[in-house]
């Protein structure tokens, strides 16, 4: 049975790629610093609570698996702004750590989570992997530095490494809570506590919107991919974007503006290269993924 270990298995999208690699047989390791939760735990995969910076810890769990997904990371564009050093120390020198445990544990491939933010603003659309990455956020910057080592790991240490770029991943187990949730999880948040949806600035502003599913299979389809291992860099979006009032409107229920903050103002993903070279494209739709978030959440 191949061993494959999750970073950031108790998270949102690490649960949901738990559960597909137990499904394909795997011997699955989970390693987050939070408890999993218990509605998202999987009873066939083993669970490490363990913080990714510490090497000595995380060097047994890692030991001897096929491939490692890094997932695990403090996200968000404003939690960065606002505490830039903890998310450094998390997303650059965890990624560092995830890295050198796998060289030391004889791991044949690391799958890194990149994040679509290291774009920024670009003149055109969409955004192609070979345009010059324009980080605006620590956050935007710390996901292209794992890119960076994850490619460097490969040349020096001969670790197999792909990144994958995501654009704004939606789906079941959204986390809802906080301050920094994500446009979605507010949206359906404020909606089942009968507020407005708020809407920074105009609206206008357009998202490439990318279901957890079609991120999975992704990752899974990466992990057993003879083209991919040298340090690839690819997106995985839905190749259509939405505005944030069309999300508003879709969900539906009465909406109030706020001012606008720093962010870009559009992505829409090219995901030709993912075909390409993972014979990967998505499958769930936008409207279809936010009628089944509206059920789940009885809207």
């Amino acid at each position: 049975m191949k061993k494959a270990v999750v970073t950031g298995g108790a998270g949102f999208i690490g649960s949901h790629l738990v559960d597909a690699l137990v499904v394909a047989g795997y011997e699955v390791h989970s390693i987050d610093a939070r408890i999993v939760p218990k509605e998202y735990e999987n009873k066939k995969a083993k669970y490490h609570e363990q913080d990714i910076r510490n090497l000595d810890a995380i060097i047994p769990i890692i030991d001897g698996a096929t491939c490692v997904f890094h997932m695990a990371a403090l996200p968000r564009v404003q939690y960065s702004i606002d505490f830039p050093i903890e998310t450094n120390e998390v997303n650059v020198s965890g990624t560092v750590s995830i890295l050198t445990a796998a060289v030391k544990g004889g791991v044949k491939r690391v799958i890194y989570s990149a994040s679509s933010s290291a774009y920024g603003d670009q003149p055109t659309l969409p955004l192609t992997e070979d345009m010059f990455a324009n980080p605006k956020s620590p956050y935007g910057l710390q996901k292209y530095i794992g890119e960076l080592y994850c490619r460097v790991w490969g040349e020096v240490h001969k670790l197999q490494t792909v990144s994958l770029r995501y654009f704004n991943v939606y789906g079941p187990r959204l986390n809802t809570e906080g301050a920094y949730a994500l446009v979605i999880a507010k949206f359906l948040k404020q909606r089942k506590e009968g507020k407005p949806m708020t809407i920074t600035g105009d609206g206008t502003q357009t998202r490439d919107f990318t279901h957890v599913r079609d991120v999975v299979r992704a990752n899974m389809l990466a992990a057993e991919s003879p083209k991919v291992g040298t340090g690839e860099v690819m997106n995985i979006g839905a190749g259509r974007n939405f505005s944030v009032n069309k999300v508003a409107e879709l969900i539906g229920g009465p909406i109030e503006h706020i001012p606008p903050r720093l962010e870009p103002h559009d992505t829409l993903a090219d995901n030709s290269l993912a075909y390409k070279l993972l014979g990967w494209k998505p499958e769930v739709s936008f409207e279809d993924g936010i009628a089944e978030l509206k059920k789940i959440y009885k809207l």
